[in-house]
């Protein structure tokens, strides 16, 4: 009730029946006594006689409102008065005054406990809603379990007890436990418990059959459970934290002896903030464990790192078409071989980009691998490929190109064969630049394959460059739509003649990055197979091997 409203109440006078208005008034002169009240008055304040002091008959605060509001001149309450309000007999009143002529102010009473346990109710609704967003903000902005448990710890700390427990199912014999006091940070640390000695926190880590929150004696909790100088324990709580069909954990909950205990509604208020902090930890382990596969696969996945093979030098790269990713449609392998014998080299480009080309780029290198005892008979190799594709799920074809590379002496016997990819281009020793004759039909596509071997023989210093299509169809330069090309690529491996195979890789790489800049690109790979400029013996655990430095 504002003061405005206050106005429109009748003053107490005597041609008003005011003594049996139903909210209890007060009539004070000047000087702070009492010169009438109605009985409503008289039943909340017994005391509050005609004549006495209201700082003796009525609370505090109505007396001191009363000095407040009798202000020297004249006397209409501002607008912008404070409204008043306090307590009488446990019960909540706000205190209208309403200024008469004579000089004196009769103080309406109007009794707001019901309206107050509202708005205090819909605040402390309001707070809990700010609160569990908040939580879900924290809880699903990492992915990452460790951090998870931290938050949802600290949280419970800072909101729900003096002290929280953030408990994940155990991964073996040891129980991972971050702990958190209000005000303090948490702590991680791994207890060797079982937790079914702990009543309540056994069923709440298995999660099934679905448990409540469950009471505990204090007396009866494990030195572990109870935080380090916490002090004595009032009241101890554990509530499940409930995952994606699987336990996200527990969440211990303590109070100390001093604090009240959870009340009802708390423990329902708890197992609100427990379902996100669950479904949040769920997340996080099942995001942990993709992860952990991903990269298992993606190890398999990722092209070899080259070095000197059987006496031959190679040196690869390989540049996926978004920098996000860290395998494509483009590959290559080097199988090595015994002495004497060719190691095979493969560089292929698989149809489409992304995880799907990924895994049939997987596919082809293991096929391949399977394969090596053919490894001589390369039109052998792409025809019984092909059918393997043929009969997989993938609707997805494939070019690819293979190089058999033997040492005979100083030089490097290659046999190249090309299955719809780019022919290689042979880099002899004073810059020119060959392009390898052979050709052939892609595979993954049509039932019958065939194609064209060529037979290269690389001097000391010379090398063979394998790439994919990437690299010549990069759309770049100074107007920004201009492929890079095979004669550009031609001109740039002629002034690599004499380089490292390693170097011609990086140089090659670095000329396709800048003709591209920012722009978009396909999947680009390179290999090279470099014949040694010098050639050293040395034994190995018993096996002569080559060993060759430029």
């Amino acid at each position: 009730m504002d003061h405005t409203r206050a106005r429109t109440i009748a003053e107490p006078d005597a041609d008003f029946p005011w003594g049996a208005a139903p909210h209890p008034v007060l009539v004070v002169d000047a000087d702070g006594a009492l010169v009438r009240r109605n009985d409503a008055a008289a039943a909340l304040l017994p005391g509050a006689e005609p004549g006495t002091p209201l700082v003796d008959a009525a609370p505090a605060w109505l007396a001191e409102a009363h000095r407040t509001v009798r202000l020297p001149g004249p006397y209409p309450v501002p607008d912008t008065a404070p409204e008043l309000s306090g307590v009488i007999g446990g019960r909540r009143y706000e205190a209208h005054p309403s200024v008469r002529d004579d000089g004196t102010v009769g103080w309406w009473l109007v009794d707001d406990t019901d309206h107050q346990l509202v708005r205090d109710a819909l605040d402390k609704e309001r707070e809990r809603t700010a609160f569990l967003a908040k939580a879900s903000s924290a809880l699903l902005s990492t992915l990452n379990l460790g951090r998870c448990m931290d938050v949802t710890a600290q949280m419970a700390a800072e909101s729900l007890a003096d002290a929280a427990l953030a408990i994940a199912p155990s991964r073996g014999r040891r129980l991972p436990v971050v702990t958190c006091l209000r005000g303090g940070v948490p702590e991680l640390s791994h207890h060797s418990v079982d937790p079914d000695d702990v009543p309540g926190l056994g069923e709440a880590l298995r999660g099934f059959p679905p448990v409540p929150a469950r009471w505990i004696d204090p007396s009866t909790a494990p030195p572990w459970l109870v935080p380090e100088g916490f002090g004595p324990v009032g009241s101890i709580v554990i509530t499940p934290l409930p995952g994606h069909g699987v336990p996200a954990g527990a969440l211990v909950l303590l109070r100390r002896a001093k604090a009240d205990s959870f009340s009802d509604e708390e423990e329902v208020f708890a197992r609100l903030f427990a379902a996100r902090a669950g479904a949040a930890m769920s997340a996080a382990r099942l995001y942990a464990e993709q992860a952990a596969i991903t990269d298992v696969l993606m190890r398999e996945l990722l092209p070899p790192t080259l070095h000197q093979v059987s006496g031959v030098d190679f040196a690869g790269r390989y540049r996926p078409s978004a920098d996000h990713e860290r395998v494509g449609g483009d590959f290559y392998d080097v199988h090595p071989a015994g002495d004497g014998e060719a190691a095979l080299v493969a560089l292929g480009d698989v149809c489409g980009k992304g995880l799907e080309a990924a895994v049939l780029t997987g596919k082809i290198r293991s096929t391949l691998h399977a394969l090596l005892p053919l490894a001589d008979d390369h039109q052998r190799m792409l025809s019984l490929l092909n059918t393997a594709l043929l009969n997989s799920h993938h609707a997805r074809f494939a070019t690819l190109v293979l190089a058999s590379a033997v040492l005979r002496g100083n030089e490097v016997d290659l046999k190249l064969t090309s299955a719809g990819h780019p022919a290689p281009l042979i880099v002899r020793g004073d810059g020119t630049v060959e392009e390898a004759d052979t050709g052939g039909t892609l595979v993954g596509a049509i039932r019958e394959v065939s194609a064209r071997t060529a037979a290269v023989t690389l001097a000391p210093g010379e090398c063979c460059v394998l790439y994919t299509d990437g690299i010549t169809e990069a759309k770049g330069g100074p107007m920004g739509d201009v492929l890079f090309g095979d004669e550009r690529l031609k001109r740039a491996l002629s002034a690599c003649a004499g380089m490292t195979a390693e170097g011609i890789v990086e140089h090659v790489q670095m000329l396709a990055a800048q003709w591209l800049g920012s722009r978009r690109h396909d999947d680009m790979a390179v290999v090279v197979i470099a014949a040694p400029r010098t050639h050293h013996l040395s034994a190995v655990n018993g096996h002569t091997r080559g060993r060759f430095t430029g």
